[in-house]
């Protein structure tokens, strides 16, 4: 199984690793417009082959799938963990399973390529550096995903990094990683499952009624925030801003246009297919039952 190794403690010391947050003032002015957009799925994907890692593994890595946009936007789709192994002293990856899985991937869905890689944890050590280093010999300017799994500061927080090399003269001095603005696009019922990913006590997980009451209730907030902004433009209290006059216009004529009535029929009929399927699950899960039994006692006589 080829694998890329890491240098020892010894050398790992000379190129030690520079962390930065998104407002530093040290940040490389390439770096201040990159971003990354990353779907739900991913972070579900992370999270999911976190816990199945193996016993004796901390975190789990792997490579982000995706695209970049005309804007610079790095745009995350898909991911899938890559074997490693990690010791006081070395870093080993399976090139071959990552050269596959990704093969596989891309005769999938061709235009999803290599955009950077993930691990899970809170920020990027030495050991990060490394792995970034063969990412970049895969990629040219690869993102590096983080999600805190452990919850070390009480949530499971995602960070998206970038990173260039401080040189002087041929000498490497250290790796530089600045944290890039991140955009996670959910829906609805994403982030109703990332919510509860992101506390560490939950009671019981909700419902479908939970999360449509909890959905109504985020809605009903921001109709109230945007009637206030509007009274107080109209009222002179606050200046107009031409920007958020468009974005409320074209979200308001993106709704469609139907009675009272009419959604309450769409409502009704949605709820009547929901019950329909339950009805049915339930009654395949029977048969299927019942089934089993028969094979069983036929077999026994």
């Amino acid at each position: 199984m080829p694998l890329v190794m890491a240098p020892s403690e010894s050398s790992r010391a000379e190129s030690p690793v520079l962390l930065f947050p998104s407002s530093s003032s040290a940040s490389a002015s390439a770096s201040a417009s990159a971003s990354a957009r990353v779907e739900a799925v991913v972070v579900f994907n992370i999270c999911d082959s976190y816990v199945r890692r193996p016993a004796q593994a901390e975190r789990v890595i792997g490579t982000l799938l995706g695209s970049v946009l005309p804007d610079g936007t790095v745009h995350v789709r898909n991911t899938y963990v890559v074997p490693h192994n990690e010791s006081a002293d070395q870093v080993a990856l399976d090139v071959d399973y990552h050269h596959n899985m990704y093969a596989s991937h891309h005769k999938v869905n061709p235009k999803e390529v290599i955009v950077g890689w993930f691990s899970t944890g809170f920020g990027v050590s030495a050991g990060s550096t490394l792995i970034h280093e063969f990412y970049s010999r895969e990629v040219q300017s690869p993102i590096h995903l983080t999600v805190d799994t452990g919850f070390t500061r009480g949530d499971a927080s995602i960070k998206a990094y970038i990173s260039s090399n401080l040189s002087l003269g041929d000498r490497q001095l250290a790796a530089h990683f600045q944290e890039i603005p991140l955009d996670l696009r959910m829906l609805e019922a994403g982030k109703v499952g990332f919510d509860i990913l992101k506390s560490t006590i939950m009671e019981k997980l909700p419902n479908d009624l939970d999360g449509m009451e909890s959905s109504i209730e985020k809605l009903c907030t921001l109709s109230n925030a945007i009637y206030r902004y509007v009274d107080d433009v109209v009222e002179g209290r606050v200046a107009a801003d031409n920007k958020i006059g468009r974005f409320i216009s074209d979200s308001v004529t993106s709704m469609p246009k139907f009675s009272a009535a009419a959604f309450d029929k769409l409502f009704n009929d949605k709820i009547e297919d929901n019950l329909a399927l339950v009805y049915l699950s339930s009654l395949t899960r029977t048969q299927i039952s019942i089934a089993e039994k028969l094979n069983t006692a036929a077999q026994m006589l």
